[in-house]
């Protein structure tokens, strides 16, 4: 049986309202509009580090669907979403429905994004690491939204597949007001914190022998000594699925300087005053009872630098399982 997994940062699928009002005529200089509202109970809005949160731009909205459409995978990890019932709706009107089964649980992030699985294959038993710590902070939640485990089941729920990790690992951002040295440091041990926990939650729940995939935004390439402990669980070194992925086209050429020195990357940075940076956030890590299994992986390549709908490229890989 075959089966494809990918990943795909959907860059804040929100379902926030933006109010809009119909006017005769625009207000001279002097002039501006005031909206009323009879109940004000009924007006809600949110703001993130001084700034409105609104919903995602229709455009961008459908051109994330289309990546997805395109990519048509059996079973579709996701990230920065900010709740189950837009996810859903997503999938109905931009995805006509492609997948039946989803799988998401409220996380811990202040900007409301969380993660979730989206599948053609019926899903089992979910399971959330939300409210897991790390021992040398067992007063704070190490995930900054979560560890999603799902399990994949066959088409006739009569035996599982495979078990799926999903997560969000944090990023790089540091805030204007904060010592940026001092930020970076501390993010990079939040993220060394998660992967030990996902290595220690992993090998409390998984046999050696298991089948499972370990995959997200995880916001450092691979080689990052920062994800070294979870990618090697009891012992047992998890596969990198998309060491060798193929792009679905080339990416495009930068107007001065190089461009990318390697196919295999998901996520496109431009620092002030130095070249672009392409890293592989993206990625999905096999167990090693899959990990011989791989058929073929692949990153769906955007058409522009900023990205198409997100900044961050879907990839996927093809098992024989």
């Amino acid at each position: 049986m075959r089966v494809s997994i990918g990943t795909f940062n959907l860059n804040n699928l929100f379902s926030r309202f933006n109010f809009q009002g119909k006017i005769d005529e625009l207000p001279g200089p002097s002039g501006g509009i005031t909206l009323e509202f009879d109940d004000r109970n009924n007006i809600k809005t949110r703001s993130f580090m001084g700034r409105l949160v609104k919903c995602k731009d229709e455009k961008e909205t459908h051109i994330i669907a289309q990546r997805i459409l395109a990519m048509d995978v059996d079973v579709l990890a996701v990230q920065e979403v900010e709740h189950i019932e837009v996810l859903k709706s997503f999938n109905q009107v931009y995805l006509n429905g492609l997948y039946p089964h989803i799988a998401l649980v409220e996380g811990n992030d202040k900007r409301l994004i969380d993660v979730a699985v989206m599948s053609k294959l019926p899903i089992g038993t979910i399971t959330s690491h939300q409210t897991k710590t790390h021992p040398s902070n067992p007063q704070q939640r190490v995930f900054g939204r979560d560890l999603l485990a799902v399990e994949i089941l066959n088409p006739t729920r009569a035996k599982k597949l495979f078990r799926m990790y999903v997560t969000h690992l944090k990023s790089h951002f540091v805030p204007f007001y904060e010592d940026k040295e001092n930020g970076k440091k501390l993010a990079n041990e939040r993220r060394q914190q998660q992967a030990e926990m996902i290595a220690q939650i992993i090998a409390c729940a998984e046999r050696p022998n298991s089948a499972y995939v370990l995959c997200g935004d995880m916001n450092d390439p691979p080689n990052s000594e920062f994800l070294q402990p979870m990618l090697t669980i009891e012992g047992q070194q998890l596969s990198n699925a998309l060491a060798h992925a193929t792009e679905t086209q080339p990416a495009k050429a930068e107007r001065e300087g190089p461009g990318p020195q390697t196919q295999v990357w998901t996520y496109r940075r431009n620092p002030s005053n130095q070249p672009p940076q392409y890293t592989l956030f993206d990625q999905i890590w096999l167990s090693p009872s899959l990990s011989k299994k791989v058929e073929k992986s692949c990153i769906h390549r955007r058409s522009k630098h900023g990205g198409d709908g997100s900044d961050h490229d879907p990839a996927w890989v093809v098992l024989n399982i």
